[in-house]
């Protein structure tokens, strides 16, 4: 029981509220504005029927609106619409066949309804308007401001225009339900192929920032208004949770709302149910008690709302052997239809894909983690020399697991002079990674406790790459620092490597190309030749392997500019500072880097 706005009683009609005469109305995409083809109808009726007020009225769960209407008086005809408290039509649609009132002031049913007082309705006549199926949308009616005696034939021509209107509604439902399949025609053929592509699109990259990305954006918004990815550690529990939106200007809320998500799920909450038992849950029409329920934190329910909170559903991410990795979570706002089956089978095939992604990102991580471990553990610590400052980095590439050839190496002879050395081996695999330790170990082995001048010593490794033999081709540069008042002598030898960077201390980068012999490991050795020069103090030396300037879509020189480019200030800067400048710029890598860099002091 509810009350009108002059506070009597008012029993509410079941019929009204019928969700598929709701939405069968709905798709008449009618509303409280004038529609031609309707208001010809209303004329027709008053015309015919010679009474003042004609509506073609169609009734909603709590209103009543006339997209036909002719001599409403004001207010009314101005708004087109007016609530329950006012509408005769309505109790057509409950009763379901013609209402005939030669006075409404003597029928207890409508006696005390206000269109009485309000609008002058006394004598009413209305036939049902109907949609395909039967279901009663509202009234044709007939409004006369006194009593009145219906005459059959005004009730037979009533009847046969209210036939010819709900004509008009069913195509109108009909147009729109044509629209509906095509849409929804055109959205299964969207879904299918996004479907297609997905594994290939998830496939192209083994970051896992990069997938979740994608996984997203391929999700939204032809599925969702916005969605959440959560991922779990190993023992089950959410360890990050990202989300996307259809809408930029919401960005700011859902980064929020995915910051509280992942500390802030509470033990009922849908996605924690979800990933304990490994089966979707579905609300075509939610709530923000769902939101509420399951979190810990009070602020998400607030932001859920602005992020449009309608329906949701949520489905398990599985990788291989059904073992449950995260939950991807679907939202549409209020304005969207709610899910249903459909949505779920779709969403159970994402969450498979999906799946494999993240199995495949999680394996490459470990080997990854694995690789440079490695390859880290066969990089050396760097000597502690009097007047010379070191530092080194290595960067494997960006996009492979592989440990690679890239090496450098400083030691120090019994003499106190300085041995340093920069190569590159062929390949990109273990055996290339290999060989990297031998080749190493043979610079080692072959220099030190010798005061031979490199030129020999780089002749001596060809000797012995050649006899033991090591099946490699290398290039390298090996440089000799023997204290020379006031700073150093640096004397070194170039195996077809990219050539030392000097950048001294009060002037512009040199090149130290010179003369660059051939690669290591050549069937023929060549005879070698070395450079020297005096290292000043604040002078530095900077030798590099070519993962630092090889790029495939620019040619070499360019990268050797842009790197020359990137030193002509660096002069002063700290040497661990200067490091990571050339290794921050190198973010696009596509192959190893490695750098080895001596200051004079």
């Amino acid at each position: 029981m509810s009350e009108d706005s002059a506070g009597r009683s008012v029993v509410p009609i079941p019929a009204l509220a019928d969700p598929e005469r709701l939405r069968s109305l709905a798709e008449t995409r009618l509303g409280a504005a004038a529609d031609e083809a309707f208001d010809r109808f209303a004329r027709l009726v008053g015309d015919l029927l010679d009474v003042p007020v004609a509506l073609v009225s169609l009734v909603t769960a709590d209103r009543q609106f006339f997209p036909g209407a002719t001599g409403l008086p004001e207010p009314w005809a101005g708004r087109r619409e007016t609530p329950l408290s006012h509408s005769f039509c309505q109790h057509v649609v409950d009763i379901e066949v013609p209402m005939v009132l030669p006075d409404a002031r003597l029928y207890p049913r409508v006696r005390r309804n206000l269109a009485i007082e309000n609008l002058g309705v006394v004598a009413y006549a209305g036939m049902p308007l109907t949609d395909l199926d039967g279901r009663v949308l509202g009234s044709l009616c007939a409004v006369d401001s006194k009593p009145r005696a219906w005459t059959a034939e005004q009730l037979r021509t009533l009847a046969d225009l209210a036939a010819a209107c709900s004509s008009e509604l069913r195509l109108r439902i009909a147009v729109a339900g044509a629209e509906q399949a095509r849409r929804r025609a055109e959205e299964a053929h969207d879904r299918l192929a996004m479907l297609a592509g997905l594994s290939e699109l998830l496939g192209g990259t083994l970051d896992m920032s990069t997938a979740l990305d994608r996984l997203g954006r391929a999700m939204v918004p032809l599925l969702a208004d916005w969605c959440l990815i959560t991922l779990v550690d190993p023992a089950g529990r959410p360890r990050t949770v990202s989300g996307l939106h259809r809408d930029p200007d919401r960005a700011a809320d859902l980064d929020r709302f995915t910051e509280l998500l992942t500390t802030g799920l509470g033990p009922d909450s849908i996605i924690r149910s979800v990933l304990r038992s490994g089966r979707p849950v579905m609300r075509g029409t939610a709530a923000l008690a769902d939101v509420e329920r399951g979190t810990t934190r009070p602020e998400l329910a607030p932001l859920a709302d602005r992020l449009g909170f309608g329906s949701h559903l949520s489905v398990p991410i599985t990788a291989a052997a059904d073992r449950i990795v995260g939950a991807v979570t679907l939202v549409n706002g209020p304005s969207r239809r709610g899910f249903d089956e459909s949505d779920i089978r779709t969403a159970l095939d994402i969450g498979r894909r999906a799946g494999q992604a993240v199995g495949n990102s999680r394996l490459y991580g470990e080997q990854r983690h694995v690789a440079e471990v490695l390859q880290q553990s066969m990089l050396p610590t760097l000597p502690v020399v009097p007047g010379i400052e070191l530092a080194a980095r290595y960067l494997p590439a960006a996009d492979r697991v592989e440990v690679g050839g890239d090496w450098y190496d400083a030691f120090v002879q019994p003499d106190g002079e300085l041995i340093a050395a920069i190569g590159d081996v062929a390949g990109h695999d273990i055996e290339a990674a290999a060989t990297m330790g031998q080749l190493r170990n043979l610079v080692r082995g072959d220099a030190y406790g010798r005061d031979d001048p490199v030129d020999e010593l780089m002749t001596h490794l060809d000797r012995a790459i050649q006899g033991l033999p090591v099946p490699t081709v290398a290039s390298a540069v090996l440089a000799r620092l023997r204290p020379a008042a006031p700073g150093f002598r640096l004397s070194w030898c170039n195996a077809g490597h990219p050539p030392p960077l000097l950048l001294p201390a009060g002037g512009p980068v040199q090149v130290l190309d010179g003369t660059r012999g051939p690669l290591l490991g050549l069937a023929r050795p060549l005879p070698r030749t070395r450079r020297e020069l005096a290292l000043a103090p604040g002078d530095t030396l900077l030798l590099h392997t070519d993962g630092l300037i090889e790029r495939r879509d620019q040619p070499i020189d360019e990268g050797q500019a842009a790197l020359l480019e990137q030193l002509a200030d660096a002069a002063t800067l700290p040497l661990a500072t200067l490091c990571d400048r050339l290794v921050a710029a190198a973010h696009r890598r596509e192959d190893d880097v490695a750098l080895l860099a001596l200051r004079a002091r």
